[in-house]
């Protein structure tokens, strides 16, 4: 049976970043949750066989906004211009929300024109409780902080943008 503290934490980060359904499989058991308009939280959970293979794949949908209510979305979003070519991006690998340090007491892990390295930890993506570091996996010099400290990031959501050594 899954923990209930669990589900409530899934249901929440759903709604954070207005996903419609969620599914995460593991060896024993699988989670299905669905919103909508009508039906509210539909919760579906049983045990599942493990037959091998890489993790599965959670999908979030791309949000489209408005062009004149969306000023954070455009300063997330880097159009191929002069002042970004050359410059190598580096990815969220997950959806989970973005922290630029440790704790709220310490100073940041990076701001723009420090260098870093491919073991340097730039940020922290928050999934369900677990702080995963982020690494440079390039040499540069911090060019753009594409997002904001405490922002939902999504998979290949461009974090910050690097110029190479």
């Amino acid at each position: 049976m899954i923990d209930i503290r669990k589900l409530k934490e899934l249901v929440r980060l759903m709604v954070e970043n207005e996903l419609t359904e969620l599914d995460l499989h593991d060896q024993t058991e699988t989670v299905s949750i669905k919103r909508g308009n009508e039906a509210g939280t539909v919760v579906n959970h049983q045990p599942v066989i493990y037959q091998g293979g890489g993790a599965p794949a959670v999908a979030a949908p791309v949000h489209a906004a408005a062009p004149a209510a969306a000023a954070p979305a455009a300063a997330n979003s880097t159009p191929a211009g002069d002042d970004d070519a050359g410059l190598v991006a580096i990815e969220s690998p997950m959806v989970g929300t973005f922290y630029m340090k440790p704790n709220p007491d310490s100073d940041n892990f990076t701001s723009i024109g420090a260098s870093v390295g491919p073991d340097s930890v730039v940020c922290l993506v928050e999934a369900m409780k677990v702080f995963n570091e982020i690494k440079a996996e390039t040499s540069g010099t911090i060019a753009k902080i594409c997002v904001n400290d405490g922002d939902a990031v999504e998979f290949g959501q461009k974090l910050f943008l690097v110029k190479p050594n």
